[in-house]
């Protein structure tokens, strides 16, 4: 594995505009930005001006419906939730069951919708408040293909093959979900009057929001801000996907699952205990050390634990056991609150039609 999480996020400022998030003036006190795991940025400086002025904001934050929720999510999920506790902010959330369809990652429609409920839930028992979050499931909200039709006169084929990679064969539902994306992005801006809105992504996602962002120009809108999360490693030190169930940590594991993934997670320790102890571990490719130092420890403790692992004073199973510990206190905790979720907090946060 690289000795750096952050080579997608270095391209996007090197290449595609992106700031760096640490020269924001005045950041968030919040473990996310203070840990770095919150890289890079589009505008964040100017959504923060706007928050701290009083003016109407927005958090939105998609997921897709083919998915599962894992410890990958945490960065944004709980800056979302920093958002929405410290500033009463409202946060929609987007579920992209028509996307995993007309990708192919989803059987059929109707497996999209079952995935979206479920996620929708899975989401209040993260910790949304329910008064507070909106949902959009397309197969629900249909109002939102009207606002697609509309912004998709201001795009064209040219742009979204530079930036998707599409086909002329690969089938016109994703030729045209680029415009469905936009109206969720916009939504808040368009039809709530919210024209300051942040949608904190990983790297990879940001091809969503240059194409958002330069729709909202044409359209003499406000274009939306953006946060980048660190891309960090899956598990096995490659890349972390639902499809490979030991690169990442979902929500739905048990203990026993997480242990197990954990103690065969990609580490940075020596070949034996006695050239551990002399030689010392490389935290910066231990994937336990570096979930530890973006998602659980604060500054303080994340450096001297380093420390005593370039030093050897801390072996590869020591460090995989503080990871599962805190993985396992983690998940425990997000199961317990889900099985008090009800169906009438889950219903009154879903949007419908008018």
């Amino acid at each position: 594995m690289k000795e750096t999480v952050n080579v997608d996020n270095e391209k996007l400022v090197k290449e595609f505009g992106a700031g760096l998030v640490g020269t924001v003036k005045d950041l968030p006190d919040f473990y996310t930005f203070k840990s770095g795991v919150m890289y890079s940025h589009r505008d964040f400086d100017k959504f923060l001006s706007a928050l701290k002025k009083g003016e109407k904001c927005a958090i939105l934050s998609g997921v897709n419906a083919s998915g599962t929720l894992h410890i990958g999510h945490k960065a944004v999920f709980d800056t979302n939730l920093f958002f929405q506790k410290k500033y009463g902010i409202p946060v929609f959330i987007p579920i992209s069951d028509d996307e995993s369809y007309v990708s192919g990652k989803v059987k059929d429609q109707e497996e999209g919708l079952k995935n979206s409920m479920r996620l929708a839930k899975e989401l209040l028992a993260y910790g949304f408040d329910p008064k507070k979050t909106y949902f959009i499931i397309d197969q629900i909200y249909t109002n939102i293909y009207n606002l697609a039709i509309k912004l998709s006169t201001r795009v064209n084929y040219s742009e979204i093959k530079a930036s998707y990679g599409y086909r002329p064969e690969d089938n016109i539902g994703l030729h045209f979900y680029p415009a469905i994306q936009s109206a969720h992005i916009l939504f808040p801006q368009i039809e709530e009057g919210m024209k300051n809105v942040l949608v904190p992504i990983g790297p990879d996602e940001d091809a969503h929001l240059r194409i958002s962002r330069d729709i909202a120009s044409r359209f003499e809108l406000v274009k939306p801000s953006v946060l980048h999360s660190l891309f960090l490693p899956g598990i096995d030190g490659g890349k972390m996907s639902t499809s490979k169930p030991n690169s990442a940590i979902f929500l739905s594991d048990s203990e026993k699952e997480i242990r197990k993934k954990i103690n065969k997670a990609f580490s940075g320790g020596q070949k034996t205990v006695e050239e551990h102890k002399k030689l010392g571990g490389n935290p910066d490719v231990d994937v336990s050390y570096l979930y530890l130092k973006y998602l659980f420890l604060d500054e303080k403790k994340a450096k001297a634990l380093a420390e005593k692992y370039r030093k050897g004073k801390i072996l590869s199973g020591e460090m995989k056991k503080l990871f599962a510990d805190e993985a396992v206190a983690f998940v425990s905790n997000f199961q317990k609150r889900l099985k008090k979720v009800s169906e009438k907090d889950l219903e009154k946060t879903i949007m419908k039609n008018d």
